[in-house]
């Protein structure tokens, strides 16, 4: 008997599947509350080797990033913030995965305006279900606090009352659901 949630990604391709998973971050304005945001289009994959070893690869195109406001999203691609033109997208390469008790740490490489940073995402392992007929499906969330400074965005806007109108610091949050790619 199959449970409803496995404890292990069998080895294969898992694939992130965008219409399940979200990439959500969060960074305060005027120091006294958050905006919130999405990146709407991206992709990636989960490797799993034969001894259990997974890789991850991911990409996002910044050009998506939706904020709920046409005027500050056209602003955050301009060369003032992401500078979409020439740099479209960012990148996550993972390095290595580590128990962290329940939950795991997962380091790797990201790439963001160019500029390339280690980091280290906290991540719950949701599990691993049948599916609905189209293959085993993975859940995974995943967080990390960045500071926007590191890759290069660096613009300064101060307050009259003193802060600034964007803090340094964004949280980044991921729900991602995987599904194993069938063999050919």
């Amino acid at each position: 008997m199959t449970t409803a949630a496995e404890t292990r990604l069998s080895a294969g391709t898992w694939n992130i599947d965008p219409v399940h998973s979200t990439v959500g971050f969060s960074v305060r304005h005027l120091m006294v509350s958050k905006v919130r945001g999405t990146f709407d289009r991206f992709n990636g994959a989960i490797e799993v080797a034969e001894d259990g070893t997974a890789s991850v690869r991911a990409e996002i195109d910044i050009d998506s990033i939706n904020t709920r406001n046409e005027q500050r999203d056209a602003h955050l691609k301009s060369a003032e913030f992401f500078d979409v033109a020439n740099h479209p997208t960012a990148t996550f390469v993972s390095t290595g995965l580590r128990r962290d008790g329940e939950d795991y740490l997962l380091d790797g490489d990201l790439t963001i305006k160019g500029i390339t940073r280690p980091v280290t995402l906290e991540m719950q392992f949701n599990g691993v279900n049948p599916g609905m007929g189209q293959g085993e499906v993975a859940g995974f969330e995943a967080s990390v606090v960045l500071n926007r400074r590191d890759f290069g965005i660096d613009i300064d806007t101060p307050l009259e009352t003193g802060g600034v109108v964007v803090g340094d610091k964004v949280t980044v949050t991921l729900e991602i659901e995987a599904v194993k790619q069938q063999d050919a």
